[in-house]
């Protein structure tokens, strides 16, 4: 478990612009000194498709980084997974490229069936850890479940009969989180990859696939609305998003933990003046803006708005735990 000032609880395309309303160390320490006139030219984030997580945490800071920067935000939608990492790690480290990921850049780099352009340590420069969020086991209403003990119980009486819909095979938080409780609870449910976690929910939403194992802000409003059922949370400890919804570790599978961390990126060698000043004023929309903390909260995400180097931290630490979970487990990612 990573702890921070900050409450880092955890263990772990189109084009839009959004036009103007008016001591780093690591791989960016290397960097030539910042421009005094940066930002000159827009800005582009790096996200993932529409819908998903990562779409939502560039368009919840893009309106306010407009306007500390002076210059737009261009969002670009990339499906979840290793692509977003890879354009990101080719681009000039000039501050005018950043990556918004929840893991799938380190996740794949992890699994021996993929083979990933790049290292997640050594290829990026952590700029700050935005927003953590616990997933949550979901199922689509017309299962006839009600706990956590239900889909097991069921998984088991059908094996292969029920399906799981993740962002991408072997590079996405929901795959991990569903294999893993697949491994520990023994249970045969076939995993159905979509191109980005958000037509995975969609697919859910849907009655395409059954279960789900998503990012708290991307499936509570079809929790609110009853599209989708809740079952478990995936944090180590009942989370407060979610008072009425117990563990999946509590329901049998004790050391059972998942949560997602969506930080943003900048290449390697970005240089520190640009990243600092990056930090700041992301940090500063993410715990000081009303509205964004307005929509966090009815999303059920935390901000958290970390130091560059405690996002870097933080990186080490859950690549290190995952790898051993994926090692023992033999996850591959196939």
């Amino acid at each position: 478990m990573l702890n921070s000032p900050r409450c880092l609880w955890l263990v772990l395309g189109g084009m839009v612009a959004v036009g103007p309303a008016g001591s780093q160390t690591g791989s960016s320490g290397t960097g030539a000194a910042a421009s005094p006139t940066y930002p000159t030219k827009p800005v582009r984030i790096v996200g993932s498709e529409p819908g998903g997580g990562g779409d939502f945490v560039s368009r919840l800071v893009a309106p306010g980084l407009t306007a500390a920067l002076g210059q737009p935000i261009v969002i670009e939608n990339r499906p979840t997974g290793v692509i977003q990492g890879e354009i990101v790690a080719r681009a000039a480290p000039d501050g005018y490229t950043l990556l918004v990921n929840s893991g799938s850049m380190w996740i794949g780099q992890l699994l021996a069936a993929n083979k990933v352009p790049y290292d997640a340590l050594k290829d990026f420069a952590p700029i700050t850890l935005a927003v953590a969020t616990p997933s949550v086991l979901v199922v689509h209403p017309s299962l006839p479940v009600a706990s956590v003990k239900d889909v097991v119980a069921l998984a088991k009486a059908r094996p292969g009969a029920l399906n799981y819909s993740s962002g991408s095979t072997g590079s996405s938080t929901g795959y991990l989180a569903a294999e893993l409780f697949k491994s520990m609870a023994r249970v045969n449910i076939v995993h159905i990859p979509y191109k980005g976690s958000g037509p995975a929910l969609n697919a859910l939403v849907a009655g395409e696939v059954q279960v789900a194992f998503a990012t708290a802000g991307t499936v509570a409003a079809h929790i609110k609305s009853g599209r989708l059922k809740s079952l478990a949370v995936t944090s180590a400890q009942p989370s407060a998003l979610f008072p009425n919804l117990p563990t999946v570790a509590s329901a049998g599978f004790p050391g059972y933990e998942s949560a997602t961390i969506y930080g943003m990126f900048a290449p390697a060698n970005t240089p520190v003046a640009i990243i600092n000043r990056l930090n700041q004023e992301i940090v500063r929309i993410l715990l000081n803006n009303s509205e964004v903390k307005t929509r966090l909260l009815n999303a059920s995400i935390d901000a958290v708005g970390s130091t560059p180097e405690e996002l870097g931290a933080a990186v080490k630490s859950e690549m290190a735990r995952l790898g051993k979970i994926i090692r023992d487990t033999g996850i591959s990612g196939k």
